[in-house]
């Protein structure tokens, strides 16, 4: 397993849309989704998209286990949103590629959602609280979209000027 360069905003490649997985979960996807998950602990998160490591494939890994409780790493190869409740509800949001940003999203309380899982198993299954949201969150991102853009023009841009500007002083201070 390795960790990955975690790619953040502007960067163009985070509005790529994920082509999907052929030939179904094998070793190569396997090992992806392995670094994907070392790279979302030491970050730390608890969901990554393929595509937040340059990665264009429709690959999410997720783990919303407590502080304290035992990892519980959940991996969706080719995921899909079969169906959503009409009851939405705010949570606060942030991401991976957008550090140190969070803000409120109105997503649906409820998802089902089909995927492959670690062993190429498919699964159908209904998400909701947390899981709902990270799901939905991290489906964004395969389809190009950042939580931000769910939010205001001027929030959005905030948003973007100041994971810049923390490049800049991380880059400056590196030199």
């Amino acid at each position: 397993m390795a960790i990955r360069e975690i790619i953040t905003v502007p960067d163009p490649r985070l509005k790529k849309v994920s082509t999907p997985v052929e030939g179904g979960v094998t070793d190569e996807i396997r090992e992806l989704m392995d670094d994907m998950l070392e790279t979302m602990y030491a970050a730390p998160g608890i969901g990554l998209a393929a595509i937040q490591i340059g990665v264009p494939l429709r690959v999410i890994v997720m783990d919303l286990a407590r502080d304290g409780d035992p990892p519980e790493p959940r991996y969706f190869v080719n995921p899909e949103i079969c169906e959503i409740v009409e009851e939405t509800a705010p949570y606060e949001e942030g991401c991976l590629s957008i550090p140190e940003v969070f803000d409120e999203v109105d997503r649906p309380v409820r998802c089902r959602l089909k995927y492959l899982d670690y062993q190429g198993n498919s699964v159908e299954e209904w998400a909701e609280g947390l899981y709902a949201v990270c799901i939905q969150h991290e489906m964004d991102h395969l389809q190009g979209t950042l939580f931000i853009d769910h939010l205001s023009r001027l929030k959005r841009q905030r948003a973007v000027e100041k994971v810049k500007k923390a490049n800049k002083i991380r880059a400056r201070d590196a030199a």
